[in-house]
């Protein structure tokens, strides 16, 4: 059998924690293979040394039967070997076309590549995958789902041998997903060896023809695709078995305002007379497609986008929120859909990032920070969080993405929101840390919070919502409550 891509024993310690220890992978043309793994696990940092972004310190790579002696990403990607990143590694500053055609840049060593060569690039790239972009606009200036779509293009820009795609599709629609199925099908018949990380265990068993399992470290299991099912896949990940099921509790909070309430809202040409309610104790999922104006709800409510039409109330009073200090002020919390950008500050401390936004819990009346009671009260949180790390100090880029969400949660919660907002909170995190999350959601709103989830995770919906909202076009159409939330109800909807 001949193998795109071959790594023996491959080996990386980081400040003396082993990340991988005798990692072997194999890739075969033609075959999607699903490298599998909790957050943290070490998926990253093996797709990160084959790819030249690090190096590791025992082990073989062999491309095409020839063993890689030094590597750099420039050598990877002279050899054929392109990688879709997680946090996507765009240039914000630079055009749509100009980050499709850095591949290109990056292979042939150059400085400068025209305009009319990055957009002719570009546009061929696109019109494969059967998508619409922007080519003239800034990445910084397109949404999240877009910016993933331009990573996707970046790595097709040239001819791959082997392609790593770690979680491309978190961003994604179905349709998009659909197109990019299709686009994975076409390189599998070119012979290209595809790798997929996603933590979707449906997308996994839809795309792919084998499974490497990794955990703290080490290869956990390999087999064909077939040879497993969602039960084993999970264990064989996290090392246990989940609870996965709908578990609501109906709180009575009797004639009670509800936590928050919006009335007639509107942001023009984004979305237009909102109302509904969330209750205490109460978590609310808002779904529909992605461009259905369900993000920019959230994020009105936030003081994001302040709104043109209609009030909102927290707890039975109305609220004037025109920022986001207006809706901190107001007892609302907002966990992004976008951590690594909006939620967290890779540079800073764990311990930084959890009291960001509750400063004044940590602070003395002259707005001094008390390092001692930071210390303390970041600690409890890491806690309560169940954030892995054995020092609170370290830079919050040291922890895995699931990790990093929980902080981010964490952050919000230490403000004690009358009401928290979550934009696709488990998004890119690992089956246990998803768990993990949608209890501390339960928590939450057995506290008396409101919850509204924004999310397009059906499982996750029914999981922990008492009602779901629709959103399409910019308008509610229609809700499912209690006993309707299920799995098909959801799906109909959605794709009415």
């Amino acid at each position: 059998m001949s193998f795109a891509l071959r790594a023996r024993g491959i080996s990386k310690s980081f400040g003396g924690v082993k990340a991988l220890t005798d990692v072997d992978l194999d890739v075969v043309p033609g075959e999607v293979l699903c490298l599998a793994g909790a957050n943290g696990s070490g998926k990253s940092t093996l797709i990160k040394i084959i790819s030249g972004v690090e190096t590791p310190d025992s082990g073989t790579i062999e491309i095409d039967g020839e063993e890689i002696v030094t590597s750099s990403v420039a050598a990877a990607v002279q050899r054929g070997v392109q990688v879709i990143f997680q946090d996507m590694s765009l240039f914000p500053n630079l055009t749509v076309a100009e980050n499709i055609a850095m591949s290109e840049r990056v292979k042939d060593g150059v400085k400068v590549i025209s305009g009319k060569r990055a957009r002719s690039l570009a546009k061929s790239v696109i019109e494969r995958l059967g998508i619409d972009l922007d080519l003239e606009a800034r990445v910084e200036n397109i949404s999240v789902a877009d910016r993933q779509l331009v990573a996707i293009c970046r790595a097709l820009a040239l001819d791959v041998k082997v392609l790593f795609m770690d979680e491309p599709t978190t961003a994604l629609t179905w349709h998009e997903i659909e197109s990019l199925r299709q686009v994975v099908e076409q390189l599998k018949k070119e012979q290209v060896g595809i790798v997929f990380v996603s933590h979707k265990t449906e997308e996994v068993f839809a795309m792919s023809d084998r499974i490497v399992v990794l955990r703290n470290g080490v290869v956990v299991r390999t087999g064909a695709t077939a040879d497993f099912t969602e039960n084993s896949l999970v264990e064989a990940l996290v090392g246990y078995l989940p609870e996965d099921q709908r578990r609501v509790e109906i709180s009575d909070t009797g004639e009670e305002p509800p936590a928050l309430s919006v009335e007639g809202i509107g942001v023009e040409s984004l979305f237009a007379d909102v109302s509904f309610a969330v209750g205490r104790g109460e978590i609310v999922g808002l779904t529909g497609l992605l461009g259905s104006g369900r993000s920019e709800i959230a994020e009105a409510i936030f003081g994001k986008l302040p709104i043109d039409t209609g009030t909102i109330a927290v707890g039975g009073e109305t609220k004037t929120i025109r920022s986001v200090a207006d809706a901190i002020t107001a007892g609302i919390g907002y966990v992004p859909e976008d951590r690594l950008t909006q939620g967290v500050v890779l540079g800073q401390s764990i311990e930084r990032n959890l009291v960001s936004a509750a400063l004044g819990k940590v602070s003395s009346s002259a707005g001094v920070l008390k390092e001692r009671l930071l210390a303390e009260t970041s600690r409890a949180s890491v806690a309560e969080l169940q954030i892995k790390t054995d020092n609170a100090a370290l830079p919050v880029s040291s922890l895995s993405g699931g990790n990093q969400q929980r902080v981010v949660l964490g952050k919000w919660m230490l403000t004690d929101p009358k009401v928290l907002i979550l934009n696709g909170p488990t998004v890119g995190v690992d089956a246990g840390s998803k768990a993990t999350i949608l209890e501390i959601l339960r928590d939450a709103a057995r506290s008396g919070m409101g919850v509204l989830l924004i999310s397009d995770d059906v499982p996750e919906l029914v999981s922990v919502c008492h009602r779901v909202l629709f959103v399409r076009r910019g308008r509610l159409a229609g809700e499912l409550a209690h006993d309707e939330v299920a799995e098909p109800a959801i799906r109909e909807r959605l794709v009415r």
